[in-house]
């Protein structure tokens, strides 16, 4: 199925302790192109998720949110430094002895040096929180290829529409294309009549005159290759493979041979068929740029 390059996801869940949050969102890009938003401390996490949303996105530019709230109390570590604290002791002990003062240190009081005890988080289980981060990603991730999908959709049958515009002009420029021969074989043999008066006019002249003529405005040639290539839109238009960059480079293909249809056009009509033609190629190649 086709898909959008444009597109946004948000899950949220609460488990074992976190609320955790996640958002998706894409514009338009070559290559995938991956930026993370979390808190510092759960950078950790990145690589997961890029690693997890590469499975699923080719291409884009895509945004992810992470947001990961503590709801259950909170493990900390408190540290001594004992070395500090033997040195603040003995230090006591000499101005209680020097100074002929009472020794009443106690414990709590000898928390309150500074530097005594340090306080720190508990070490997070990056496994552990990952399991949990992960579900939230990959409901996010649905959303978001769901609303791709939605998108890629409407750009299909957009596409579509305009390709079929494509191929009424081509059909109108195969039957076109002999009748302007053949008026130019009866312009050509009035001109001729006109000029020669009673004289007999050459009629083998005509046909071959007629002929280097009908090569050179002959489009049959780029009439089929545009049909071709427009067959060729329709399979990866229903392919479930990401086929952008194929596209871009088919409708390319296309503009070529509208080209060369126009630079051969002696004839009026043909002009203003290719005119729309290139219009509809221009407004395809448009919509391609959105598509994955």
């Amino acid at each position: 199925m086709i898909r959008s390059m444009t597109g946004f996801g948000r899950a949220q869940v609460s488990v074992e302790g976190y609320n955790i949050t996640v958002e998706i969102r894409s514009v338009n890009n070559r290559y995938f192109d991956f930026y993370a938003k979390m808190p510092r401390a759960f950078s950790f996490l990145e690589e997961k998720v890029k690693a997890l949303l590469s499975t699923e996105i080719s291409r884009g530019k895509v945004e992810c949110s992470l947001q990961i709230e503590t709801t259950a109390d909170e493990s900390v570590i408190v540290s001594v430094n004992e070395p500090l604290a033997v040195g603040y002791v003995k230090a006591i002990e000499e101005l209680a002895e020097k100074f002929e003062v009472k020794n009443d240190l106690t414990a709590l009081s000898l928390a309150r040096f500074s530097d005594i005890l340090s306080i720190t988080k508990a070490p997070v289980d990056e496994e552990d929180l990952w399991n949990k981060v992960q579900g939230a990603v990959k409901d996010a991730l649905a959303e978001f290829i769901k609303m791709r999908e939605i998108e890629g959709e409407k750009l299909k049958a957009d596409v579509l529409s305009r390709a079929d515009i494509i191929i009424n002009n081509v059909s109108y420029i195969e039957e076109r294309s002999p009748e302007t021969v053949k008026a130019y074989s009866e312009k050509l043999l009035e001109r001729m009549k006109t000029v020669l008066g009673d004289t007999q006019v050459d009629e083998a002249r005509i046909l071959t005159e007629a002929a280097i003529y009908a090569d050179k405005v002959a489009v049959a040639e780029e009439t089929v290759r545009l049909r071709s290539h427009i067959d060729q839109l329709h399979s990866m238009l229903d392919s479930n493979e990401a086929v952008g960059r194929k596209l871009d480079f088919l409708v390319q293909e296309i503009n070529r041979e509208a080209n060369t249809i126009g630079s051969k056009a002696q004839d009026v009509d043909i002009a203003r068929r290719v005119i729309d033609i290139k219009a509809e190629v221009e407004k395809i190649r448009e919509q391609i740029q959105n598509i994955e």
